[in-house]
């Protein structure tokens, strides 16, 4: 029973760190990745080494499988509270575009406003790039300002220069 627990806490930290490695890859850190693989290696080796000493024992096994499902979530959950990166936002708004680039710049963020054509007549897009931490913020002064706005965010990489705010 204690080792179905061990295996159990042993995947929790492997695919926690897998999950984050992935993470980190996806958003370029190579130093980030390289630890979280190491460290997943190390970890997922012993809990192998583990279940093959005993195939007969399902507890074993039941602790393996349940702690690599635990710590796909528990990988996405950390995940989710650093946040990692940046985000584009872009924002259709046809009645209240002016009102949004106003909020949105009066908080910080850099927004590029584009006039457009929609299904209805003229509409403005707006073009909004900022750190992932702040996506919920832009979101709730989007909202906050236009309640009929069409929202996408999309995860990006910057490759040169352009504003950032902090």
């Amino acid at each position: 029973m204690q080792y179905a627990l061990y295996l159990f806490l042993l995947r929790i930290l492997d695919m926690t760190l897998f999950t984050l490695r992935l993470m980190f890859l996806m958003r370029g850190r190579k130093l980030m990745t390289w630890a979280m693989a190491f460290g997943g290696a190390a970890v997922y080796v012993i809990g192998v080494r583990l279940v093959l000493t005993d195939m007969g024992n399902w507890l074993k096994l039941i602790g393996y499988a349940a702690g690599f499902a635990s710590g796909v979530l528990v990988g996405m959950w950390i995940e989710e509270r650093i946040a990692v990166g940046y985000t584009r936002l872009q924002i259709v708004s046809a009645r209240r575009g002016a009102l949004l680039v106003e909020s949105l710049r009066q908080e910080g963020f850099a927004v590029t406003e584009i006039s457009g054509r929609g299904k209805d007549g003229v509409v403005t897009l707006l073009q909004c790039s900022l750190p992932r931490r702040s996506t919920e913020r832009a979101q709730q002064i989007i909202l906050d300002a236009d309640p009929e706005a069409f929202i996408v965010a999309q995860e990006m990489r910057p490759i040169q220069r352009g504003f950032w705010p902090s």
